[in-house]
């Protein structure tokens, strides 16, 4: 019989910017997490209408590809998976925050995503 495959808690990041994107997947796998990747918010939701429940964190940057801005995709993430925890990213200031998300200011230190990563995995929610 094969060995179970210990359960890690699944980072959806949603950023345009490929760089950014890969550069947040590779701190969150540090963490222990699982990433799925997306460059824009529909992307992003059809993940969630398949896998939403799974997903413990969202990052999110606030300009995307697409039709649909990252503070939608949080405002309707929020609004159906209230325990995901949640980070919205912009390069400028930004007004309309979802409530019970939190707003990380571009440029950001590595740390601080690993300190919200473990925050998350802390939480226990999956």
């Amino acid at each position: 019989m094969g060995q179970a495959k210990p359960y890690r808690p699944i980072a959806l990041v949603v950023e345009d910017d490929e760089d950014q994107r890969n550069l947040v997947t590779i701190l969150l796998e540090e963490s222990e997490m699982s990433v799925i990747q997306c460059e824009s918010a529909e992307a992003a939701e059809l993940v969630m209408s398949k896998i939403g429940r799974a997903v413990s964190l969202l990052f999110t940057d606030v300009s995307l590809a697409g039709n649909m801005s990252g503070l939608e995709l949080a405002d309707r993430a929020k609004a159906r998976y209230p325990e995901m925890a949640v980070i919205i990213t912009s390069g400028r200031a930004c007004a309309g925050i979802p409530k019970d998300t939190l707003f990380m200011p571009k440029p950001w230190r590595a740390l601080d995503i690993l300190m919200e990563a473990e925050k998350t995995l802390q939480s226990g929610y999956h």
